[in-house]
């Protein structure tokens, strides 16, 4: 942020780069809080355009091929698909070069560090990343969960603190990891929100082979995830933890895993066995080992190798060819 914003109490402006959900929301999100939204970026107009509209004010609309029209702006935002963002960072770096200085450009990337915005530190730009621990599904909707969340930022010393002051005046709470850590966090992220996403499909999956449509299977297993969602809000997981792993119930689980042999498709058991064996992990940090539990461990065990395929052998007296190098 330049002396001049800062002195004139002001908010700074800001240009972004993707104007996808994520980017379309924060734009919202910002603009919400004071700051001035110049310009949005997407690769065809008409998305720039669409976009656009959801501000209050005007905003210049443009897209992919025209960034040498982006207007001056305080700091800018890429909140492209990460594979697109050394590609922007480029193009960024040739269209604004000679005007970089004292300006701030942030990328959203949970796995990416600022090293991918390394052409726009190299012309005078500092560089860092902002990612929201939010999930977007929206841009309306999405531009209030932005409002509060945590957010993961990282980069150079002034980036930080741009970055670190955009977190405040969006009513969140800023947390860094180092570089070299970017793509763990990423990957922690994905777990707790995409695979969550993912293990209620299977669930779903599951519902629908004992006779529920789908979105009958989703009405009824939500009211659950959101209880225990409610639950680890204000306990630990080993405590959050209900039902039959929580009980050592043994014989409920070889149940489960007979009926998930059943099923057509093998995710469900495959799943079933791996998150088992954790939920007997976080069971024993409170009860401590049990015959229960070990009797589940075995029991998830021979699931896993009954789940694996089986090697061919070859026929009596025939030796099975050695595989070439």
């Amino acid at each position: 942020m330049s002396q001049t914003i800062s002195s004139r109490g002001s908010k700074p402006t800001v240009s972004v780069v993707g104007s996808g959900r994520l980017g379309t929301a924060l734009a919202i999100a910002l603009e919400s809080s004071a700051y001035s939204i110049l310009a949005l970026v997407a690769r065809h107009p008409a998305r720039a355009r669409k976009a656009s509209a959801l501000l209050r004010r005007p905003t210049l609309a443009l897209g992919a091929n025209q960034i040498d029209k982006l207007p001056h702006s305080d700091f800018i935002l890429i909140t492209t698909p990460d594979d697109v963002i050394a590609d922007a960072a480029r193009q960024l770096a040739v269209s604004q070069n000679g005007v970089a200085r004292g300006r701030t450009v942030l990328h959203t990337s949970g796995a990416l560090s600022s090293d991918v915005l390394s052409p726009l530190a190299d012309t005078g730009f500092h560089v860092g990343s902002i990612h929201p621990l939010v999930s977007v599904s929206d841009a309306r909707t999405g531009s209030e969960a932005l409002r509060s969340a945590f957010y993961c930022v990282e980069g150079d010393k002034v980036a930080l603190r741009v970055a670190r002051s955009i977190v405040h005046d969006l009513k969140g709470e800023s947390f860094s990891v180092s570089s070299d850590m970017k793509s763990l966090y990423h990957a922690a992220a994905v777990m707790a929100s995409g695979h969550f996403v993912a293990q209620l499909d299977i669930a779903v999956e599951m519902l629908f082979a004992c006779g529920l449509n789908r979105a009958r299977a989703r009405e009824v297993l939500l009211p659950l995830m959101r209880s225990t969602v409610e639950n680890l809000s204000h306990h630990e997981p080993a405590r959050a933890l209900t039902g039959t792993f929580a009980r050592g119930d043994a014989a409920t689980v070889q149940r489960h895993l007979a009926a998930l042999r059943g099923l057509e498709s093998k995710d469900a058991l495959a799943s079933y066995i791996l998150l088992g064996r954790r939920s007997v992990k976080l069971a024993r940090t409170l009860s401590g080992e049990s015959t229960g539990l070990r009797t589940i461990a075995g029991a998830l065990t021979r699931a896993d190798r009954y789940r694996e395929p089986r090697r061919q052998r070859s026929p009596k007296g025939v030796r099975a060819p050695r595989k070439r190098s």
